[in-house]
């Protein structure tokens, strides 16, 4: 099989090319014919009446452009052939992503400190015990016998019924629910989260060289060295935080180490961009199910 791809250079190279022929074959016709007509043609036909000039298709028949239509025909089919070939040939190329080396290691370790959950309130503190006071024996007096009184009821019984104040208040509200409560989010889980992409792949391993790979191409194909940086010269490793959730979005994006030159809001900027384009992690899972997981990214700045 005959690889045939051409780049964008290459291809409009072969245009302009192609161009410059059929321009140069119209001129060097339009020179030929327009020479023969100023030289013997003139001569030849000096004699032939107006009227006579009307009866044939062109002045100088020997200088006929339309003589020559088949061959114009087959050359400019020819060239339509050979556009249509490099058109179909036409490859373009993606630009190289760079990436630094060591991109995900980081330089040293970064204590960061976890999402604040909402805590639950402590609990009230319990009762003061009871005090038992002993009573002295002379103040011990018998107890009373219980009066039973009669209640019982027949039909001539009148039976009052209660009253009800009018002033009364009315009952006080129900407590308002209480704050739903937020799950934990992990540091360190048995299944890590990963960048979409690489889900048919069949080891745990594979997975994660390649989601690393097509993160890394993500970030450093999106991200932008601030000017004000590139002015500086300010190179180093920003270090942005986020917590993939349970269904794979991104969450909480902050950063947690910055080098300056407006490098951190470039670097938070790509990070957001996942949401943007609607790029659902792999979530992490503990115990074969779904958690929240708090993800480091360090995203290094390097002047080539």
């Amino acid at each position: 099989m005959i690889d045939i791809s051409v780049g964008s250079a290459t291809l409009g190279l072969s245009i302009l090319g192609i161009i410059a022929i059929i321009v140069g074959i119209v001129i060097a016709v339009k020179r030929n014919y327009t020479k023969k007509a100023e030289g013997e043609l003139i001569e030849k036909y000096k004699g032939r009446t107006h009227e006579s000039n009307l009866e044939v298709r062109n002045k100088y028949p020997e200088v006929d452009v339309f003589n020559m239509s088949g061959t114009f025909f087959n050359v400019g089919l020819a060239l339509a052939l050979g556009l249509i070939v490099l058109a179909f040939g036409w490859t373009q190329y993606e630009k190289a992503v760079y990436i630094p080396d060591d991109a995900l290691v980081m330089d040293e370790d970064i204590e960061i400190e976890p999402p604040r959950t909402a805590e639950p309130p402590p609990p009230p503190p319990p009762p003061p015990p009871p005090v038992i006071e002993e009573v002295p024996e002379e103040l011990i007096e018998e107890e009373d016998q219980p009066e039973f009184l009669d209640q019982s009821i027949t039909e001539e019984t009148i039976v009052e019924a209660p009253v009800v104040k009018k002033d009364a208040p009315p009952p006080p509200p129900p407590p308002p629910p209480p704050p739903p409560k937020e799950e934990e989010i992990f540091k360190v889980v048995e299944e890590m989260p990963r960048f979409p992409g690489c889900e048919n792949l069949p080891t745990a391993d594979e997975k994660k060289a390649c989601a690393d790979k097509k993160m890394l191409e993500f970030i450093y194909k999106n991200i932008k060295y601030p000017a004000i940086a590139r002015e500086n010269g300010i190179e180093g490793m920003v270090v942005v935080t986020f917590v993939v959730e349970k269904d794979g979005t991104v969450t909480d994006a902050r950063i947690v180490r910055d080098i300056g030159g407006q490098c951190g809001s470039e670097a938070l900027r790509v990070t957001q961009m996942m949401n943007d384009q609607n790029l659902k992690w792999t979530p992490g899972k503990q115990r074969g199910r779904p958690v929240r997981v708090q993800f480091n990214l360090p995203v290094r700045f390097k002047l080539e």
